[in-house]
């Protein structure tokens, strides 16, 4: 009885300092995304995204949307939940931003159909965490 005591024990222990799982992509997924962070190293993680960084915003799949910032630095987020059909069919994220901050951390963007304009499901946002070129800065 002590065993089994001892390995639960152990099992929660390790499901506690284990990493999250990273999303499955299809291989296509998997290719833009190996090549929109080819040669950049992340950095630390930014709660906000400024709205004048926002505007180039590239899906890769239902889990993790990528805001380039020309060809030097590209923000990743991992939306908490995913996005349920994001990547798939006629499907566009929309935001609302109050006040001048941007996209942050825990906002809720709304998965449309743009043929038929209804909501088809939410997520929240991440983390941003910048990808740069070494040596250049996030900026």
């Amino acid at each position: 009885m002590r065993g089994i005591s001892l390995l639960l024990l152990g099992a929660t222990l390790a499901s506690c300092t284990a990493e999250p799982p990273q999303p499955m992509r299809s291989a296509r997924a998997q290719a833009q995304y190996s090549q929109l962070l080819a040669g950049k190293v992340a950095g630390k993680p930014v709660s906000c995204l400024p709205s004048y960084k926002s505007n180039d915003m590239v899906t890769i799949d239902d889990n993790t949307i990528a805001f380039k910032q020309g060809t030097r630095t590209v923000y990743v987020n991992h939306m908490q939940g995913g996005c349920t059909n994001l990547s798939a069919g006629p499907y566009a994220l929309l935001t609302r931003q109050v006040g001048g901050s941007g996209l942050c951390r825990g906002d809720i963007a709304q998965v449309v159909d743009t043929l038929n304009h209804i909501t088809v499901g939410s997520c929240v946002f991440g983390d941003f965490v910048p990808y740069s070129r070494p040596g250049s800065r996030a900026y």
